[in-house]
């Protein structure tokens, strides 16, 4: 199986594109198996291209990449990556979700990058396994799918699972299984080929801390962001946000107006339709049921404060 020294090469390895897949994980996918066959002097990877009909398919940069075959196709691979990018659950079907779970029954290990999480877990591939995806998509994942075990790291093996999180992740990803196959010192060769530094541990998570998104090093005023941003459903009130970090509410006004230009009680609702606008996009729950999850009290108020803040309602995001 593929990371797991392997008993004879190569090893096959299958990928399937997705309308609108990222380019970028795709390639930081199959670069590194390219470049560990040359570093080897030896064949030890081969891969196949598939889309879910054979025919062309468009990644989201507007790239057209024309694929081996049909995932019908895809039979005889040790494990078969789903790539995919924006909106992939516009992409969900019952004829691909089935022809995964049986490439799965074959013992065929699958995989994902960037949101072909999304994509598994529609068929029921990861039911029991350790999963994780784009931290864009994390909440709204977890929204529709409650009960996997999602995490917020670079990327995740559990047994014949593997989920990334796309973007340079798939690297990561892919050397750490080729130093699993052939040792760390292809592994190394093959980062040093993508002057990339071997390797960011499973355990890092995908973004940055929070004091280096927002180049704040005040720490209440941190602390303030950091419980805003666990509780965009469950409100707080402005005077019990001051006193859990122990401040004044005019000293928290003064933090926020001073570091961010803006009062309190905006941030946290422009936190709030932040996360409102993402789970429009990358989620079949109602109007309703988003603006419950996000502390509004009800779907028209969502409706009338969403529109203000985006310039249209939350009805045009979703079409």
């Amino acid at each position: 199986m593929f990371g797991n020294k392997p008993i004879g090469t190569p090893q096959s390895i299958g990928f399937l594109l997705v309308p609108q897949f990222s380019m970028m994980a795709f390639t930081t996918s199959i670069e590194p198996i390219r470049a560990a066959n040359r570093m080897a002097g030896k064949t030890l990877y081969t891969w196949h291209i598939y889309s879910l009909d054979g025919k062309a398919v468009t990644a989201s940069n507007n790239v057209e990449i024309t694929p081996d075959g049909a995932l019908t196709d895809a039979l005889d691979h040790d494990v078969l990556f789903v790539c995919s990018g924006l909106r992939a659950r516009k992409y969900l079907n019952k004829p691909m979700s089935g022809v995964l779970r049986s490439l799965a029954r074959r013992g065929v290990a699958m995989g994902a990058v960037c949101t072909g999480t999304i994509i598994l877990a529609d068929a029921g591939l990861l039911d029991g396994y350790r999963c994780t995806l784009h931290w864009e998509y994390i909440e709204g994942f977890a929204e529709i799918y409650p009960d996997h075990d999602i995490t917020a790291r670079v990327y995740e093996i559990d047994r014949n699972r593997y989920t990334c999180s796309g973007g340079t992740a798939p690297l990561d990803m892919m050397v750490h299984s080729i130093a699993l196959d052939h040792g760390e010192k292809l592994a190394n060769e093959v980062a040093d080929q993508m002057l990339h530094g071997f390797d960011r541990e499973r355990q890092r998570r995908q973004r940055p801390t929070l004091k280096a998104r927002t180049n704040i090093t005040h720490a209440k005023l941190l602390a303030a962001i950091g419980y805003m941003e666990s509780h965009t459903e469950s409100l707080i009130s402005m005077s019990s946000l001051a006193k859990t970090v122990e401040l004044s509410p005019r000293q928290l006004e003064r933090l926020f107006k001073q570091y961010l230009h803006t009062t309190p009680a905006r941030y946290y609702l422009e936190l709030r339709l932040i996360r409102a606008s993402q789970l429009v996009k990358q989620t079949g729950l109602t109007l309703l049921q988003i603006a419950v999850s996000t502390g509004f009290s009800s779907q028209s108020h969502f409706s009338r404060v969403y529109a203000r803040q985006f310039g249209h309602a939350p009805s045009f995001d979703r079409s």
